[in-house]
């Protein structure tokens, strides 16, 4: 008999909650008679446009616009920046030049400034949209680096892990 009852009970909540629904006003599945936007586009379009232009592809796009380098390698900071590496990068990134899912580390601070690279760490989309080379290097990897949310020490700890690996003593 109980099962019955929960049996009529659930047929009749059923019944109740498909019937007629007044509509919100946000019924998006109803054809519109609109036409589409022919408008010029908006100002946000053009001020994109903008700071493409006025990306250094030198320095990056971030905080970083001076980066002190020791003539030598602090060894404590590399060390600590191979944890955080280890953790964070070397799944996607060799210490070779051979790449993984992203490129190889190997040489990276010759070829870049102390500057882009730390931007690149701490703030990887706005680089990967404007920065021509990191676009290029996109097309080969496939994979947009994520940001990882490192805070300035870890990524200047990686930095100088870099230069260890590039041969910095």
């Amino acid at each position: 008999m109980k099962r019955l009852s929960s049996i009529f009970a659930l047929t009749i909540l059923l019944f109740v909650s498909c019937g007629k629904k007044e509509s919100s006003g946000d019924d998006f599945s109803k054809p519109t008679t609109e036409a589409p936007s022919t408008e010029a586009p908006s100002s946000e379009t053009s001020s994109a446009a903008t700071d493409a232009e006025k990306y250094d592809p030198h320095r990056g796009e971030g905080k970083y616009d001076k980066v002190d380098l020791g003539a030598k390698l602090d060894q404590a900071m590399a060390t600590e920046g191979e944890k955080v590496a280890g953790v964070k990068c070397t799944s996607c990134h060799k210490l070779t030049d051979e790449k993984l899912v992203g490129p190889g580390w190997k040489d990276v601070t010759t070829r870049r400034k102390p500057e882009w690279i730390m931007n690149f760490i701490t703030n990887p989309d706005p680089m990967i949209d404007k920065d021509p080379a990191v676009q290029a290097q996109l097309e080969i990897c496939l994979v947009r680096m994520p940001n990882q949310g490192l805070n300035d020490t870890e990524a200047r700890n990686i930095l100088e892990y870099m230069r260890k690996n590039d041969g910095v003593k």
